[in-house]
């Protein structure tokens, strides 16, 4: 008999106080990368009613004005009315900055100056900037290789900003959350459940005055202009089964910094898989790429993509893990739920082949510390919202799938016999 289950992932918009938070200490990482690719960065961010806090630890050549940097990412996100509780200009920002310890410094710096060698003894001497474990994962349910729950909050999450800022629904305020349920059957999506938005918004939209009438109003505008264009290019799709649910609370004004405090690093299911993978427990957000919370995470997605896109597997999860200090990681694994169309020890070795897994080489392989100067200074601060996996609206390097051809081939010559 067919098992039947239900999976929920959620998301949040830019202005989700967290991801306030999080896009200012990735806007702060673009900055100092963009003056000095060796800056070393760990910039931690809090926000609360008109208060604004940047510290951690920061190494760096770079002259950056941190103030300045905060007040225009938070008009950038839409918090430009005092009235609203947070507000780009009138907002205090206070700066409490160290430098990187140099207890945990001294495993990465030995190799500085050749980190743009691509040598065997280049790569092994720069060691990881901190112990940890990684996880990343790919799937066939959607376009983007990602599972379809996190993948519609998201897409969700994204669009209600964008009807935002187009003035399509002006009344919409920038905080906001989305979470989708869906109905799968013997581990494949085949309908959706339910749909949960929730969105800050004016108290009054125009002449329209009632509460109920209100909610009414943003429940059809985001039906027509948010949620059913999310739906497009995807197979399975709502149906008169689905609930739909919108600020379930009956309003939602009061919100952003004013209703919550944020911080960074705080929603990294949201960045990831939404839940559906395992997740290692480090965030991304505000730190330089040999961290390797970051950079690996990146290369465990990599490579999930690739062995998915090569067709090797229906779903597969990468786990990378290492010991500060060390360059190679201390453990890979490899795990398709019984997906593989070659043995998981198989794949493995494929990886270990084809994928280069030092801090050093990730960063080479990825270009994690040069920002692209044709996006003008912005990389990371553009994944600090709506998910780092799966976002075919920006060329990132991790998603690329350059190597699923290569892996496609070494695997007919594995079942083959032949020598890879």
């Amino acid at each position: 008999m067919a098992r039947r289950y239900l999976f929920t992932s959620e998301s949040v918009t830019e202005g989700h106080p967290d991801k306030i938070c999080d896009q200012i200490s990735d806007t702060i990482l673009d900055a100092l990368l963009t003056q000095d690719p060796a800056s070393r960065v760990a910039a931690e961010v809090v926000v609360n009613t008109g208060l604004v806090l940047i510290t951690g630890e920061i190494t760096s050549n770079a002259q950056v004005n941190y103030v300045d940097l905060a007040r225009k990412k938070i008009a950038e996100i839409g918090y430009t009315d005092a009235t609203n509780g947070f507000s780009a200009n009138s907002c205090a920002v206070l700066v409490a900055l160290d430098e990187q310890s140099p207890d945990i410094a001294q495993g990465v710096d030995e190799a500085q100056e050749t980190r743009e060698q691509s040598s065997e003894e280049a790569l092994d001497a720069v060691g990881a900037g901190d112990q940890g474990l990684m996880f990343g994962f790919a799937c066939n349910e959607t376009p983007e290789l990602m599972p379809l729950p996190i993948c519609l909050a998201h897409r969700i999450a994204r669009k209600l900003a964008a009807v935002r800022k187009t003035g399509q629904l002006p009344y919409l305020r920038p905080d906001g959350k989305t979470q989708v349920t869906v109905t799968y059957e013997d581990g494949k999506p085949v309908g959706i459940d339910t749909i949960l938005v929730s969105t800050q918004h004016t108290s009054e939209i125009g002449d329209i005055t009632d509460p109920a009438a209100v909610q009414a109003k943003i429940r059809d505008d985001l039906w027509s202009l948010v949620v059913e264009p999310c739906f497009n290019d995807l197979d399975v799709k709502p149906d008169d089964r689905t609930r739909y649910l919108v600020n379930p609370t009956g309003k939602f004004v009061i919100g952003g910094p004013q209703g919550d405090a944020g911080l960074t690093g705080r929603k990294i299911i949201v960045d990831t898989y939404g839940g559906y993978s395992r997740h290692g427990g480090g965030a991304f957000s505000g730190k330089d790429p040999t961290k390797v919370d970051r950079s690996a995470a990146y290369a465990c997605r990599y490579v999930a993509k690739n062995i998915v896109a090569a067709g090797l597997a229906e779903k597969c999860e990468v786990q990378l893990s290492y010991a500060i200090g060390v360059a190679r990681p201390v453990s890979i694994l490899v795990e398709t739920f019984g997906t593989g169309k070659i043995d998981d020890d198989r794949l493995l070795e494929l990886v270990k082949q084809y994928f280069e897994l030092r801090p050093a080489g990730i960063i080479q392989t990825f270009g994690l510390r040069n920002v692209p100067s044709e996006r003008g200074g912005r990389f990371y601060q553009d994944v600090a919202a709506y998910g780092h996996f799966g976002r075919n609206d920006l060329e990132l390097p991790w998603e690329q799938t350059d190597k699923a051809a290569m892996l496609r081939e070494a695997a007919d010559k594995l079942l083959s016999g032949a020598t890879v």
